[in-house]
């Protein structure tokens, strides 16, 4: 069990470092923040780009990379530990990390690149164009990641309210997926790995 612990720990701090990472490429030098919205506009885009430095999209890829590795340590304990309640939702849960957890990364390294291309090529019309056309022909790689990470945290969630683990009811809110929830209406740059850091954090003093 102290193995589990460990690697539980290790992906609550790879999902705080892969939230940092997005805020790198969300939350602009300034006091500007990013949102998808702005891509349809180009002079928005600038205004907002405008004191963005290469090396935060770039760290953002790489440093994301590296925390997405990191995180995986704490899905593949949370599937192995599934296993002697539920061989078949264990097996499941299993590739639906991989699911996440693959084109998660491609994703994470899309969004990066999407910025630093932009930026590079000098904020253009020509270069908005071709990054919002290169991030909608790479979105299947977004809709794979959050569809692995629906079918993880739902199998979870069941699991651990129908009583069939060793888990106390009650902590099935201790679920990425219902928090993230909870924090969308916030807007929170990285939400999603703030909640999956709440998770791996709170399953680690309850496993």
């Amino acid at each position: 069990m102290a193995g589990t612990k460990i690697l539980l720990l290790i992906a609550a701090l790879g999902h705080l470092l892969c939230g940092y990472c997005d805020c790198l490429i969300i939350y602009v030098p300034g006091g500007r923040k990013f949102s998808l919205g702005q891509m349809s506009n180009n002079e928005k885009m600038q205004s907002t780009f405008s004191r963005m430095k290469l090396r935060s999209p770039l760290s953002s890829m790489l440093l994301g990379c590296i925390a997405l590795l990191m995180c995986s340590c704490g899905y593949y304990a949370l599937s192995d530990w599934m296993k002697q309640y539920a061989p078949t939702r264990s097996a499941i849960m299993l590739a639906a990390s991989g699911l996440f957890l693959i084109p998660g990364a491609a994703h994470h390294v899309f969004c990066g690149a999407v910025e630093w291309f932009y930026i590079r090529l000098n904020m253009t019309e020509e270069a908005r164009q071709a990054c919002v056309d290169f991030f909608k022909k790479t979105l299947p790689a977004m809709y794979m990641c959050y569809s692995g990470l629906i079918v993880f945290c739902t199998i979870l969630l069941v699991s651990v309210a129908s009583g069939i683990t060793s888990l106390p009811v009650w902590s099935c809110l201790f679920n990425g997926m219902l928090i993230s929830a909870i924090l969308l209406p916030l807007r929170i740059g990285g939400a999603g790995n703030w909640a999956g850091a709440f998770m791996f954090l709170g399953l680690l003093f309850l496993l």
